[in-house]
């Protein structure tokens, strides 16, 4: 019996200090979203392909992707390693290795078109405004807990 009402006085205790207020939060748009633009460019010549066109068409591929591959290097930046060998107080090797990773969403294809006969480019644009729309009307609302 001493127990019962020990479990009874100790669960009313523990359920009573909880609260059930829930307060919902958004996120606050910023005043000025960042802009980004990035040019790939690709050479017709070295692409794959047994036709003038097939090649003409995996350089605008390859110049898609080389912008996107400037376009992550300025929102996520450069990794850079390097490593130099001395032997008797002389440099007797360098490496030096740069590396870009990183997730792009929200990009769009400006244009793409012919530099010269050998050269196609692409232009992509990052718009952060648009990023921040698109999540927001997509995510649920956001709720935490008033302690």
């Amino acid at each position: 019996m001493l127990r019962l009402m020990f479990f009874i006085l100790f669960s009313s205790l523990l359920f009573g200090c909880s609260s059930s207020t829930l307060v919902k939060y958004y996120q606050k748009a910023p005043e000025e979203f960042a802009k980004f633009s990035a040019t790939g460019y690709a050479p017709v010549s070295t692409q794959y392909g047994t036709t003038k066109t097939e090649k003409i068409l995996n350089a605008i591929n390859a110049s898609k992707l080389d912008a996107y591959r400037e376009l992550t290097a300025q929102v996520h930046g450069h990794q850079v390693k390097s490593q130099a060998q001395f032997n008797d107080l002389t440099i007797s090797n360098t490496t030096l290795t740069a590396s870009v990773e990183g997730l792009i969403r929200g990009a769009r294809v400006v244009r793409s078109y012919p530099v010269s006969d050998e050269i196609y480019a692409t232009e992509l644009e990052l718009d952060y405004k648009d990023l921040y729309l698109l999540y927001n009307s997509s995510a649920l609302p956001r709720t935490i807990i008033n302690e």
